[in-house]
């Protein structure tokens, strides 16, 4: 049992003063990661569906004594609605030191996004990719601050078909999960090289990192659409992680003290992780990230 928990984060750090964002917070390794981080500092749960992510995070107060847990609607299958998240985050905090695109979705049939998108790259990556953009200034002037992108194994399956990105010519849901999680790696590896171009000294701790993550196999809601991989996950249960154990690299992402300086890197139990050669393309990462913009109609330079 203690083997299949894997790497647990030992840092202490508090978070007072500071604010994170943790999308899809109300149920998982997300839900788990808001306990871990309402202990240390204000968290904003950001969720499609409000009525559990209120008792999610009634529960995490209740349990912490940290009323600073707040809900607010956020559906990353909508632009539109990823907007108004981000307008309003904008007038009410002042700082943003933490954020954590945790939201995902796994196996699901074929299906389109608000805007046109296939589900797995509109949610997992695409809704991410905008979130970030829409709120990286205000990480900018909050720095040090860090955006922590919860990623998989399962991107070593993945491929980024420029040629068929909404899965119109041939799909198959789990390679679809697959290439989305490929997507989350070469993001964080490009938004990290922009970032530290632009950064100044590290002295003066103008920086903001960003790194990725493979959370483990985890018990969860996650693979609710597909019918054999839930009744798989039930009879395998003992050797998959807890949410809470599942959480443990996403807190370790946001909160060690030893990644203070640290970027564009993948982890999976508390430490460095190998990443397939196609997470490695820098040319494919600025592909997507161009491809991405044109996509959702913004200019990210």
């Amino acid at each position: 049992r203690r083997y299949v928990a894997g790497g647990q984060c030992k840092s202490t750090a508090k978070l007072e003063g500071k604010v994170a964002i943790i999308t899809g917070a109300n149920t998982g390794i997300g839900k788990e990661t808001a306990r871990d981080l309402a202990r240390r500092g204000k968290v904003i749960v950001a969720c499609r569906d409000i009525a559990k992510a209120e008792a999610a995070a009634s529960e995490i107060r209740a349990e912490t004594g940290n009323q600073q847990v707040i809900v607010k609607k956020l559906d990353l299958a909508d632009t539109k609605s990823i907007q108004e998240f981000a307008e309003k985050f904008l007038a009410e905090e002042k700082e943003l030191h933490i954020l954590i695109n945790n939201a995902g979705v796994m196996l699901c049939p074929y299906s389109k996004t608000a805007d046109g998108f296939e589900m797995h790259l509109g949610v997992n990556h695409l809704g991410h990719f905008l979130l970030t953009f829409l709120l990286l200034e205000r990480l900018k002037q909050s720095a040090p601050a860090r955006i922590v992108n919860v990623s998989s194994l399962a991107h070593h399956g993945g491929r980024i078909r420029f040629h068929d990105l909404h899965g119109e010519k041939s799909y198959n849901r789990g390679l679809a999960y697959c290439h989305s999680k490929l997507a989350n790696v070469l993001f964080t590896r490009e938004l990290a090289r922009r970032l530290q171009g632009k950064l100044l000294s590290f002295a003066i701790g103008t920086k903001v990192t960003a790194n990725a993550l493979h959370p483990g196999s985890v018990h969860s809601e996650l693979v609710r659409h597909s019918f054999v991989m839930t009744w798989l996950w039930k009879i395998f249960s003992f050797f998959l992680k807890t949410p809470q154990e599942g959480a443990q690299t996403s807190v370790y992402c946001a909160v060690a003290e030893e990644l203070d300086s640290v970027t564009g890197q993948y982890f999976s139990d508390c430490q460095p992780a190998y990443v397939s050669p196609r997470g490695r393309d820098d040319e494919t990462a600025k592909k997507l990230w161009s491809v991405s913009c044109e996509l959702l109609g913004i200019q990210w330079d």
